[in-house]
């Protein structure tokens, strides 16, 4: 959405995150979905490659990655637009 804060964005993408969740630990459980514009982009292995994908994929700022797993996450980096390189 233009003018969409990075936070905004992370929301949104949570919010959408949540309701796909029983689907998605059905067919992805324990990898990682690049959410983007409130939709799963792409799931992977590892956070590092999901985070590659998202970055080149919409650039810094416009995508979060979120951990596809029955058990309560905090707000942390896999539910926050990123905008670093993963280490």
């Amino acid at each position: 959405m233009l003018g969409e804060t990075p936070q905004t964005e992370a929301d949104r993408n949570y919010e959408e995150f949540k309701k796909l969740l029983p689907d998605l630990l059905g067919t992805a459980p324990g990898k990682y979905a690049v959410m983007h514009a409130g939709t799963v982009a792409q799931t992977f292995d590892t956070f590092r490659d999901a985070v590659r994908y998202g970055q080149d994929k919409f650039g810094k700022d416009k995508f979060s990655v979120q951990e596809i797993t029955s058990q309560s996450i905090s707000l942390g980096a896999h539910a926050y637009a990123l905008s670093q390189s993963p280490d």
